[in-house]
């Protein structure tokens, strides 16, 4: 997989080696609880994909084909357990870490912080339009990488799963039909045999 994650540097972030991402430093980050059917590479492709298309934007990341088979419910919920936190509004469109946020998120302490599955979860009212705004105009300042950086991420591509299972059971029947033909030969040519040897028993 090729990416460009060595120079993503938080905006509000000075730049050094503690703020450099890189595609094997996730042991030093955030180490968020994985989701079912989640691996460890796959929560490095979502969160590559997510800084290149901006967090919610679900379907771009289905249209790349980098992530067959997984869900928009699937994505959403790694996406938070990535976050630390159950709500993802506030980061709607930006192109962020999302390990970074997850990193800060469980260093948070305090009798208001409440947890489950290693998320902060909201405990007071639903927040409005506008706070929600206010907190991504926030997270943008603090977390959204340089545009030069996502838009040169380069995520893997895979076969469709189902495509691959249709392509390799055409090729089954194929090889099927032609072993059909080789064993209807096979009996032919025997029975071929057969005959030849009964004519010469019988001229003998």
């Amino acid at each position: 997989m090729s990416t460009t994650t060595s120079s993503v540097v938080p905006r509000s972030m000075p730049t050094g080696q503690r703020n450099v991402v890189r595609s094997n430093d996730s042991a030093s980050l955030w180490n968020c609880t994985l989701s079912p059917g989640w691996t460890q590479d796959e929560v490095q492709v979502l969160r590559q994909a997510l800084m290149k298309f901006g967090v919610g934007n679900w379907m771009k990341i289905i249209e790349s084909e980098s992530l067959p088979g997984k869900t928009i419910a699937q994505m959403n919920l790694q996406t938070q357990r990535m976050l630390g936190q159950q709500s993802t509004a506030e980061f709607n469109g930006l192109h962020i870490d999302t390990l970074r946020v997850g990193e800060l998120n469980s260093l948070k302490q305090g009798k208001d912080v409440k947890r489950k599955n290693n998320c902060i979860v909201n405990t007071g009212g639903k927040l409005g339009r506008e706070e929600v705004e206010r907190r991504r105009i926030k997270h943008r300042e603090m977390f959204e990488v340089e545009e030069s950086v996502w838009r040169n991420i380069v995520l893997p591509r895979f076969d469709n799963p189902l495509v691959v299972l249709d392509r390799k059971r055409a090729e089954l029947k194929a090889l099927k039909a032609e072993l059909d033909d080789v064993l209807t030969r096979l009996a032919s040519a025997g029975d071929e045999c057969a005959v030849a040897a009964g004519t010469k028993r019988a001229r003998e």
